[in-house]
């Protein structure tokens, strides 16, 4: 068994790392940190887990241990990792933004089994990639890795309120966001960088425009795509080169139909549909921002470095009503 820590557990990706990991079988949670939270129980903050764990907030780390999880906010890994003297042996997996681009990174590995998988499974260091760029990359790689990004790409996705964190603000609390929609950050996203940066490590010649509209929807949890760009490719042919390139992805699954968001949610799964409409390729893509997004895939990058099954610990799914 892995002694594993939890840094920064307060929040709803503290709490999918922690609800996963309880029924992970090869590991052992040691501690689950969060100071504004420090002596509480885990499960007066989340209360699905009554009854499943008897374990309290700490401060800071009680031992040393094999995995650490950084489930902070943006620029607070950098910060902690800077001031605590961890073990040679610890194996770190942060899912801020902190080490995702390679200016940034050090010696962190960017933490995208579907494109890194042999690196992960070497490494020590990960950068669990964002939510939004999860979804929109898994939709993009294949016709990256087989030369096909020869058009701007254009992109409208929209994700659950979840996705902007526990603290409340304006456009996150319940009597803006239910009923509502709105646009944000249209041709900024922060996630842009990294994927451009993805797809380059495929294409190196990729020149395109990625036009990202992202979307604040009326849901909890859960990111929904669709793309489009020009190609020449037909239907067919681009629905194998999608399944040739995750024929190995347990976690990735080509839908014959079109798809709705609730395949994905509650699920480490990113499921796709591929669609040819005249000249245009488009692709649906949805996953669950806090699972296959963020807190499964961190599991899933550990089952990797540890050469366990990779889907060990993520059997998860309930219904989609």
């Amino acid at each position: 068994m892995k002694s594993i820590g939890i840094i920064g557990g307060a929040g709803y990706v503290g709490g999918e790392l922690l609800r996963t990991l309880l029924l992970h079988p090869h590991v052992n949670v040691e501690y689950i940190s969060s100071r504004s939270q420090a002596g509480r129980s885990v499960t007066q903050i989340h209360r699905d887990l009554i009854g499943q764990t008897d374990l309290a907030f700490v401060d800071m780390p009680l031992n040393s241990v094999d995995v650490v999880f950084l489930a902070m906010g943006h620029g607070k890994s950098r910060e902690w990792l800077d001031r605590i003297d961890l073990a040679d042996n610890t194996v770190v997996i942060d899912l801020s933004r902190d080490f995702r681009l390679r200016a940034d990174a050090g010696d962190f590995v960017y933490g995208l089994p579907e494109l890194n998988k042999s690196l992960i499974q070497g490494a020590k260091l990960i950068a669990n990639p964002g939510c939004f760029a999860t979804c929109l990359q898994l939709a993009l790689l294949p016709l990256a890795a087989a030369q096909q990004l020869q058009s701007d790409i254009h992109i409208t996705a929209i994700t659950g309120s979840t996705g902007a964190g526990q603290n409340p603000m304006a456009t996150t609390h319940f009597s803006w966001r239910n009923n509502n929609i709105s646009v944000y950050k249209p041709f900024v996203h922060q996630h842009l960088d990294e994927i451009r940066q993805s797809l380059s490590q495929l294409q190196n010649d990729m020149a395109v425009e990625i036009n990202f509209i992202p979307m604040r929807g009326d849901f909890t949890r859960g990111i929904f795509a669709s793309v489009y760009l020009k190609s020449d490719l037909s239907e067919v042919v681009a629905q194998s080169l999608f399944r040739s390139y995750y024929r190995d992805a347990p976690f990735v699954h080509i839908s014959e139909w079109p798809i709705s968001l609730k395949e994905a949610v509650n699920t480490n799964n990113g499921v796709l549909h591929i669609s040819k409409h005249g000249n245009l390729l488009r692709i649906e893509s949805a996953i669950d921002n806090l699972l296959k997004g963020a807190a499964g895939q961190a599991v899933q990058n550990m089952n990797l470095i540890f050469g366990w099954e990779e889907t060990a610990g993520l059997h998860l799914k309930g219904s989609v009503f």
